[in-house]
């Protein structure tokens, strides 16, 4: 497995060559083995890249990401095909049970609001104590909304009564990039794993390719809303994309923030397919 998250930030010419990546500018010529890259960050527009490239970074599994012109991610790639035996994966997620699916997602919706409380503890932990109120409110698939009640008192508390998350402010940039490298990383375990990330157990969004990846990646959001708090703008995109590998708990165990995603993903997928919620393994904690 790849550990390495590489960013491509200035015009150069990226090329395959015998397992390695080729990155070639005017002065320099620089290699990296493929195997070494977990995810590859195209983040300037003046970034030129081989199809066979492309098709071996796919071929091994490297999640690529393209920004737009203002250096924000935009895209990535996304093979057709992942696991082995994504045939049988489909069938499975086709014939997720209903009744088990809204459970899923009570729990996620009840570990999300857990973890805002949890967030929210660091600054106001009265605050905090209301907010894990609403998760022992939360109904079978949330019919309630817990969520959305949860998350503007959440919000407004942790950055302040006129904190919007629709305004264009820096908290905002900050967590827009946060959360869009946590839903690659979803995707890319979920794809990985032969799932289609267009069917969510609860997101339906016609117009929405990564439904699943949304729905599971939840009760994650917050370790990100605790990491942009003390983020100033200088080099934040770095800092973030870091933080990809900052050490968190799950399972009892010390992990990588991507690879407790697989362990929870793999979970989630165990209970949606035998009925066992209690299989279900949440992050436990994070710094």
């Amino acid at each position: 497995m790849g550990f390495r998250t590489v960013i491509v930030s200035s015009h150069s010419k990226l090329e395959y060559a015998l397992n390695y990546l080729v990155y070639k500018t005017v002065d320099e010529v620089k290699r990296i083995h493929i195997h070494e890259i977990h995810t590859l960050i195209i983040e300037s527009t003046t970034v030129s890249i081989t199809s066979a490239l492309l098709a071996e970074l796919i071929k091994q599994k490297v999640k690529v990401i393209f920004c737009d012109e203002k250096r924000n991610p935009s895209s990535e790639l996304i093979p057709y095909y992942g696991d082995s035996i994504s045939y049988q994966r489909i069938n499975e997620q086709i014939k997720w049970k209903e009744n088990i699916k809204h459970l899923v997602w009570q729990k996620i919706v009840q570990e999300k609001i857990k973890q805002q409380a949890f967030v929210l503890s660091k600054k106001m932990p009265d605050e905090a104590i209301i907010l894990s109120n609403y998760a022992k409110e939360v109904e079978l698939d949330d019919v309630t909304n817990r969520e959305g009640h949860a998350a503007k008192f959440y919000f407004n508390r942790l950055y302040g009564e006129n904190f919007s998350r629709g305004s264009s402010d820096k908290i905002n940039t900050f967590l827009n990039y946060g959360y869009t490298l946590l839903l690659s990383q979803f995707n890319r375990y979920i794809v990985a794993k032969g799932y289609l990330t267009q069917l969510g157990i609860h997101h339906k969004n016609p117009f929405n390719p990564f439904n699943l990846s949304c729905d599971l990646m939840e009760p994650f959001r917050p370790f990100i809303d605790l990491k942009v708090i003390d983020l100033s703008e200088d080099n934040f995109k770095n800092k973030l994309i870091s933080f990809l590998n900052h050490p968190v708990y799950i399972h009892g165990k010390k992990q990588t923030l991507i690879h407790a995603i697989q362990i929870y993903c793999s979970s989630i997928f165990l209970a949606l397919n035998t009925g066992k919620i209690e299989c279900i393994q949440f992050l436990e904690s994070y710094e």
